[in-house]
């Protein structure tokens, strides 16, 4: 044999070195880590996405319609929460009157659609109303007064507990 057989060390498989595991690391865990994000993104649905946005598109024209009305009747109201009593009041009126209707009150959480509120009241001779409700949650809500047959409507953001009361006034919306 050769001399130049003799002095060579015998080469070691390519598992055995450190190199080419070192640089499987970054594929490895792209894999890993994309797997898991695909995971949650499959059995975590996300909850504020809306399925039929072409209707609920052609729903705002109707929603300005009920702006509009509210503002030609001159609506206002406000909304306050004891927590001491755990009861939402508030008043309604219209060009500075009480308003005696039915109401639908529905205050929609900021993040989580099941905690949504909705509730029917119906406000007294002054225009009072008063309802029972468990421990307001502290979040920023979206407060929407409507009457029951849904011809106008007051809309407004109320961030709880930063705001005690909230008073929504149809002129502003327009």
């Amino acid at each position: 044999m050769s001399d130049s057989l003799k002095l060579q060390a015998p080469v070691a498989p390519w598992y055995k070195h450190r190199w080419p595991w070192l640089l499987m690391i970054g594929p490895g865990l792209s894999v890993v880590v994309g797997s898991f994000m695909g995971y949650i993104a499959f059995t975590q649905p996300d909850a504020l996405v809306v399925g039929d946005y072409y209707k609920q598109g052609k729903a705002i024209n109707q929603d300005l319609r009920r702006d509009t009305v509210a503002s030609n009747l001159a609506m206002d109201t406000t909304l306050a929460y004891d927590v001491a009593a755990a009861r939402l009041s508030g008043s309604v009126h219209s060009f500075g009157k009480a308003y005696q209707g039915p109401l639908q009150l529905h205050l929609a959480h900021a993040t989580l659609p099941e905690k949504d509120i909705k509730l029917l009241v119906q406000p007294d001779a002054a225009g009072n109303f008063s309802v029972a409700l468990p421990m307001l949650e502290r979040s920023r809500w979206q407060v929407l007064v409507e009457n029951d047959k849904r011809e106008w409507r007051l809309s407004g953001i109320w961030t709880w507990p930063l705001q005690r009361s909230i008073a929504l006034h149809a002129d502003e919306e327009l």
